[in-house]
């Protein structure tokens, strides 16, 4: 697994800054969901990406991936499905 796959955990540097500054409501049980959350879907993009030959499929699993990530971030965050889950 290359190092590539980890690097977009470096968004969660954000919500960090903002807990530190700006008193968001973060906990460390919010930072490992996310950071999960992140990694899988990094996994499955770099796999779809350098196992499938054909561009038209690579491009729609991996907007299929991103649609279902912010999917489950927004349900996650405040709960647009009202699952039980939901962040409200």
């Amino acid at each position: 697994m290359s190092k590539k796959v980890f690097s977009p955990l470096l968004v969660l540097l954000l919500p960090l800054i903002g807990v530190i500054l700006f008193d968001l409501d973060w906990n460390i049980f919010d930072f490992l969901i996310m950071g999960l959350l992140i990694l899988f879907f990094s996994i499955a993009i770099n796999l779809i990406l350098n196992h499938l030959n054909s561009s038209k499929l690579r491009l729609i699993l991996v907007l299929m991936l991103v649609i279902l990530f912010l999917l489950i971030w927004a349900e996650l965050a405040v709960g647009i499905f009202g699952t039980p889950f939901a962040g409200t």
